[in-house]
């Protein structure tokens, strides 16, 4: 799993750190620092921390299953 921040749209509400602390965290009042590679274990944390993001400034990438997506349609 991969995440993405557009932090030009991020506007620091911290919905993101409060749902899934262990990949999103902020330093300060409002610069959010984030893990852009969390453990998979994160999975269902991170995806509701991007689901209650106010301005979807996050980008959620399932790389198994597009790697496995691809994987099939080379065969």
């Amino acid at each position: 799993m991969k995440i993405v921040v557009d932090l030009s749209r991020c506007q620091g509400y911290a919905q993101c750190a409060f749902l899934a602390p262990d990949a999103f965290r902020m330093h300060g009042e409002e610069a959010l620092m984030y893990n852009p590679n969390p453990d998979d274990a994160q999975r269902e944390q991170v995806l509701r921390a991007a689901a209650a993001c106010p301005l979807q400034a996050i980008l959620v990438d399932q790389l198994e299953g597009r790697d496995a997506a691809v994987g099939a349609s080379r065969s």
